[in-house]
C-alpha cells in the first residue's frame, strides 16, 4: 500500500466538505475521482497533497502518517498538478519544467547532469520539444498543461496527483496525455490519483474509481462496477428521461 486515507474529513476553515474518506492507492495504479462540479474532488486532492489542512482522520504514505514527513521528503515523494494557473516571471517552458527538480538540487538550485537528463526525458515524453524554449506566458492553455505535466513527471515522484489535467486539451492531446499517464503507471510503477470530468476517458484509464456526491464517497471500486447507467444518472443528477435521450 502506497497511499491510504482512514476516515479522512476535508474542508475549509474547519467546515467539513467531505467526511469519512477511506481510499487506497497502490504502486502502478490509477485511481480516478469523479463527481459533479463542486462535489469536493479538488478539496480531497489538495488535502492529500498538503495544500489544505485536514479536519480529522489520517493520511498514510507507505504506512507512515504523512504529517511526519518533512517538506523535502514530501516534495520528493509527491508531485502535484492543480487547476490553478501558476505565475512565472519571464521563464521559458524548459525553465518551468526544471523547477520540478528543485527538491533534488543544492541550496542555489543548480541542476546536475542527472537533473538535466530527467528534464529532457520529461519534455520528450509529453512532446513539447517544439516550444520548450518559448516564454511560458506566451503559449496556449493546452500547451501549458503539457508543460506542467512534464514538470510533475521530471520530479520522479512515487505518486502523481492531478486535478482536471485534461481540461484545456484537444482530443488528440487528451489521448496522448492519458497514454503518458498509463505508461508512467505501468513502466515506472508510479501511482496516480487524478480527478476528471471526461467520464469516457475516466472509465478507460482507471484501475479504481472514487465517486463523490453530497459530502461523501458514494462509490469506490473497479470501473466496471461504478460506470453503470444508474450510478452515473444519480451521481450527476440527470433526470431519467434526459439521460435516456442523450446517453
Amino acid at each position: 500500500m502506497l497511499l491510504q486515507t482512514d476516515n479522512l474529513t476535508v474542508g475549509y476553515d474547519g467546515r467539513a466538505v467531505i467526511q469519512d474518506i477511506c481510499l487506497n492507492v497502490n504502486k502502478g495504479e490509477i485511481v480516478t475521482l469523479i463527481g459533479a462540479n463542486g462535489s469536493g474532488k479538488s478539496t480531497i486532492l489538495k488535502t492529500i497533497a498538503g495544500y489544505l489542512e485536514k479536519i480529522c482522520g489520517s493520511i498514510f504514505f507507505m504506512e507512515k502518517e504523512l504529517a511526519y514527513f518533512s517538506r523535502k521528503e514530501k516534495a520528493e515523494r509527491f508531485s502535484v498538478m492543480l487547476t490553478e494557473k501558476i505565475r512565472t516571471e519571464l521563464m521559458s517552458c524548459r525553465e518551468v519544467v526544471e523547477t520540478g527538480r528543485y527538491p533534488y538540487t543544492d541550496y542555489f538550485g543548480r541542476l546536475s547532469q542527472t537533473d538535466r537528463q530527467a528534464v529532457d526525458e520529461a519534455i520528450q515524453l509529453v512532446d513539447i520539444e517544439s516550444f520548450a524554449d518559448k516564454d511560458f506566458s506566451q503559449i496556449s492553455d493546452g500547451q501549458r498543461q503539457r508543460v506542467l505535466l512534464a514538470k510533475a513527471i521530471c520530479q520522479q515522484p512515487d505518486i502523481l496527483i492531478l486535478d482536471e489535467p485534461t481540461s484545456y486539451l484537444d482530443i488528440h492531446h487528451k489521448i496522448r496525455f492519458l497514454e503518458v499517464i498509463r505508461k508512467l503507471a505501468t513502466e515506472k510503477q508510479m501511482a496516480v490519483l487524478i480527478s476528471m470530468h471526461e467520464l469516457d476517458f475516466a472509465e478507460k484509464i482507471s484501475d479504481y474509481t472514487v465517486a463523490v456526491k453530497d459530502g461523501k464517497v458514494v462509490h469506490y471500486g473497479r470501473p466496471c462496477d461504478i460506470f453503470t447507467d444508474e450510478n452515473i444518472r444519480i451521481l450527476f443528477d440527470i433526470p431519467k428521461e434526459l439521460y435516456d435521450k442523450y446517453f
